[in-house]
């Protein structure tokens, strides 16, 4: 056994004070699209923008019917470039989701660890912080649907 006094990643006394113990202010917002019977892989869904700079919380989560019972339809959610700022990554967030599942309130952030990332951090290859916005899309992956349904997504984050 060992005594063990550490300080979670990207916290400091200065961070909590600066926002009165939150961290910042959070923002949110909530998307929902229809995705059709006959979408076929590789269809995309644009829920919203996100700044770079933002933190992206891990209480951000997506919900979804049942739109593919019988094949093997995964849906994906990336990051992608607006203005050129980054380079696009189409499963930066979430990969693998089984669209033939309906699921609730699942969390968007694939890792744990990832939780409060910067967005830009999410993105593969980015190496530096860059300015402006990324856009948050969903992507049909592997197979076409069979069946369509509602995709929802809650997206929370502070900005620093």
């Amino acid at each position: 056994m060992a005594v063990e006094n550490l300080v979670a990643v990207g916290a400091t006394a200065a961070d909590s004070r600066a926002a009165h113990g939150m961290g910042g202010d959070v923002k949110c917002f909530s998307r929902t699209v229809e995705i059709s019977a006959a979408a076929s892989d590789t269809s995309t869904y644009t829920l919203g923008y996100i700044p770079a700079q933002a933190r992206i919380l891990g209480l951000s989560h997506y919900s979804i019917d049942d739109c593919d019972t019988g094949t093997t339809c995964t849906i994906d959610f990336g990051l992608y470039a607006v203005d050129g700022n980054v380079t696009s990554d189409v499963d930066a967030l979430n990969d693998g989701i089984v669209a033939g599942t309906a699921a609730t309130r699942q969390p968007l952030i694939k890792d744990i660890a990832n939780y409060g990332k910067k967005a830009w951090q999410f993105v593969s290859g980015a190496t530096s912080a860059t300015k402006g916005d990324l856009l948050l899309k969903a992507v049909l992956d592997d197979a076409d649907v069979v069946a369509g349904g509602t995709l929802t997504v809650e997206v929370f984050y502070v900005m620093p």
